[in-house]
Order: structure tokens, then C-alpha cells, then sequence
């Protein structure tokens, strides 16, 4: 007979199943504020109820499950991840970490425990930044951090704003400073898909998270000199191309001599294009990631030398032009070593390993202290419909979620009895 742990599983994979249903096409695609969105709100809104959670929505249209603990007026601990998606999406990014929180509470309910502290289960939006042109709506309006005017006006591909849609859905545009929340919850826990191939490597179900990366981006220009193909001689000419060609096999070097730093040339054009024509000017991207900032700056600086070198080799001009930045979130050391202690107890190893991609954790953590335990995916497949998680690594989560939230409430009582 299924235990407790199993038959929240079981819960979980289907209505991972079910969600998967809420999507504006193609495949799955559920975008921020859409009709999708909406339903999947209503649709997990209905589970969260059964489960005796207490439903809410903020000003960005998060979804806000709330289960009261037995100290009223202690601050909640937050768990959750979000709901939008890519295009053409799979069905475990985002949604893997509401649900399976959802799971944990179910299975720490089956079997009668009662946490000290409050747990508020969390749905954000706008992870993916699909829509808009502006990202981590609904977990930077949590955290206090969001700038209300700038994301009001953002367009999508419709001109339709973000404040008029946010209406529209029954959000609140000119309340989103209002949303972030206080006191300071006592941390947020982000159960997510690893969407990267080092747990299965490994041979694991599940790693924790060191920090989020932080990233870097930059057009980089070259410019030389169009000629013909044929009458100008190979010494003397200044092909923005080859020069191009060159700054990318650096970059790749000095990305891959960096532990867990990478280096992405992403996007290249030249011009004019044509099969017979010396190019006279390169366009190229640059994604550099880091899981600390100060290395992430030290390969930025090593990489622009050694490009003004080979443009200077090659007798052309170099505009480097940095697009975007963002810091990396560290992850809380004590919410890692209790991740882990809760992953030793149901006997599942872990490593920990950095987070290349960012998640609504980066904006918690300016909150409060935030950790993310990652679950190996099939191939390191994700935002694509062959993303997929296996249901025995899925109940293992759930079963170290919920012994972390064991472990806490032990704490708790052990530090009233010990008051």
C-alpha cells in the first residue's frame, strides 16, 4: 500500500498533468496575465483550498496560499516558484515548485503535523518575461524591489500595457509598490527543475543551490573595411568577420578557464552578406555568467583585453557596448546546510552546484534568506516540451521539503522550550 509521501507524489504528477492544460497555444504556453494564466490561477487556487490552504492573490497577480501555524504572529516562511511559461513550454519549470510545495504541506497534513510558524505558498508571474519586455514581476513586487512606474508602462507585442493588462486581470498597476511584504518573512525555500544535465551526470535526484549566477551582457562591433573577395590581397585586409571569429574563440577560452563561468556568443551577423564581399562590419552577443560577481569581472576584464588585442592585430575598430547586468543572488548558508541535513535524513545525496539560469529566488534573497533545491530533469532538457522529471526523483523532493519543514518547526520548539 502507497504511503503518505507517495500517494502526495502521485497528487503531484497529475496535476502537473492538468496544468499542463492551461495554455494559450502552441503547445504549452501560458504567458503572463493571459487566459491561461487565469486558469491555471483557478485551477491551482481550487487544490490549495482543498488542502486547507487560506487563497489570495497580491497587486502583480501572485497567487498566495497561506497555512497559519501554531505561534500566531511569527513570520512565515515562503515557498513557491511560479507559473507562466515559454513558448512552446514543458510542463515542470515553474510549476514544479508550487505544486510540489503544495505536496509537501499535503503529505506533513496526512500526517498530523502541525508547523509552529506560518507557510505561505507562493504562485508568482512574469518568471519568464515573455509577455513584457520586463521580468520577475510578480517576485521583485514581493520583495519591494520593483520599479512600479517603469513596469506599468512596459508594451507587449500588442501595445497593450502591463498596467492596463494587470487591470484588466483584477491586479492593481498603482499598488505594486504596496505588495511587498512585511515584517520580513523568516525565508523562502524555491523547489525547481535543474534545466541543466550535472545532477543526471552525477548520478543524483537532487542538488542544492551555492547562489544564482549573475550575468553579464554586451554587442560587441567590429568594424573593418568591405572589399572584394577576389582582387584584395589576404594581407591586406581588415575582415571584421575574422576579426569577429577570433574574439569568439577567446571568449570561449577564457569563459572555460574559470570554474562555473560560462561565456555564450549567442547572436553574429555580417555585412553586407554577400558571398564575394570582404565583410566591413561584425555584430556579435555576449552572455557571461558567474555565480560570484567579482570573478564575473575579472573574466569581463580579461575578455575585453584580449578583444581589443586581436581587433588591434587586425587593424579594426571595437565597440563594446554592456546591455545588462545583474548581480548574483548567494544563496543563505544555513538554509543550505539544513537542505541538506533534510536530504540526508530521507537518505538522498546531494551536491551543491551554482544555478545558471535566474529565478524568482534572485529577488527574494534582496528579502530575506532564500535557498533552492534543484531536481534532476531528463537530459537537462527544459523550456521545451521534452522536459520531464521522473515521478521517484519528484516524491524524494517532496519528502526533503517537507523534513525541512519538519526540521524547522523542531527548532522553533526547541528554542521556545529552551526560552
Amino acid at each position: 500500500m502507497a504511503d503518505a509521501a507517495e500517494r502526495a507524489t502521485t497528487r503531484l504528477m497529475a496535476r502537473l498533468d492538468s496544468l499542463a492544460g492551461c495554455t494559450d497555444g502552441p503547445g504549452l504556453t501560458r504567458l503572463y496575465l493571459s487566459p491561461a494564466h487565469a486558469a491555471a490561477i483557478r485551477l491551482v487556487s481550487g487544490w490549495m483550498r482543498d488542502a486547507g490552504l487560506a487563497v489570495r492573490q497580491d497587486a502583480a497577480a501572485t497567487l498566495i496560499g497561506e497555512q497559519a501555524g501554531a505561534h500566531p504572529g511569527t513570520p512565515p516562511l515562503l515557498v513557491g516558484s511560479h507559473l507562466d511559461t515559454v513558448r512552446d513550454a514543458g510542463r515542470y519549470d515553474g510549476a514544479f515548485g508550487v505544486l510540489a510545495g503544495l505536496a509537501a504541506l499535503e503529505l506533513l497534513r496526512d500526517e498530523g503535523a502541525r508547523l509552529p510558524f506560518a507557510v505561505s505558498l507562493l504562485g508568482f508571474g512574469d518568471e519568464e518575461g515573455v509577455r513584457f519586455p520586463v521580468t520577475l514581476t510578480g517576485s521583485r513586487a514581493l520583495a519591494g524591489t520593483l520599479d512600479g512606474a517603469r513596469q506599468r508602462a512596459a508594451l507587449d507585442a500588442d501595445g497593450v500595457s502591463l498596467g492596463d493588462a494587470l487591470a484588466a486581470f483584477g491586479g492593481d498597476s498603482d499598488g505594486l509598490k504596496a505588495a511587498a511584504m512585511a515584517p520580513p518573512p523568516r525565508g523562502f525555500i524555491e523547489l525547481h527543475i535543474e534545466q541543466g544535465p550535472v545532477l543526471q551526470s552525477a548520478g543524483l535526484a537532487l542538488g542544492v543551490v551555492s547562489a544564482i549566477n549573475g550575468a553579464t551582457r554586451a554587442r560587441i562591433t567590429v568594424t573593418g573595411g568591405a572589399g572584394h573577395a577576389g582582387t584584395v590581397p589576404m594581407a591586406g585586409r581588415r575582415d571584421a568577420l575574422a576579426a569577429a571569429a577570433e574574439m569568439i574563440v577567446a571568449i570561449r577560452r577564457l569563459g572555460g578557464a574559470a570554474p562555473d563561468v560560462t561565456a555564450t556568443v549567442g547572436q553574429i551577423a555580417a555585412e553586407p552578406g554577400a558571398v564575394n564581399v570582404i565583410p566591413g562590419r561584425a555584430v556579435f552577443t555576449l552572455d557571461l555568467r558567474a555565480p560570484s560577481d567579482p570573478v564575473r569581472e575579472a573574466v569581463w576584464r580579461r575578455i575585453r583585453a584580449a578583444l581589443a588585442d586581436v581587433a588591434g592585430a587586425h587593424r579594426v575598430q571595437l565597440e563594446v557596448v554592456r546591455t545588462h547586468d545583474a548581480a548574483a543572488a548567494a544563496c543563505d548558508p544555513a538554509l543550505q546546510a539544513a537542505l541538506e541535513r533534510a536530504a540526508a535524513a530521507v537518505g538522498a545525496p546531494t551536491l551543491r552546484l551554482p544555478s545558471g539560469a535566474g529565478h524568482d529566488a534572485m529577488a527574494m534573497a534582496t528579502l530575506c534568506p532564500m535557498a533552492m533545491l534543484f531536481v534532476r530533469c531528463r537530459d537537462g532538457i527544459s523550456h521545451h516540451p521534452a522536459e520531464h522529471v521522473e515521478a521517484a526523483d519528484a516524491e524524494v523532493a517532496v519528502r526533503v521539503l517537507a523534513a525541512l519543514l519538519r526540521d524547522l518547526g523542531a527548532a522553533d520548539r526547541g528554542t521556545d522550550d529552551d526560552a
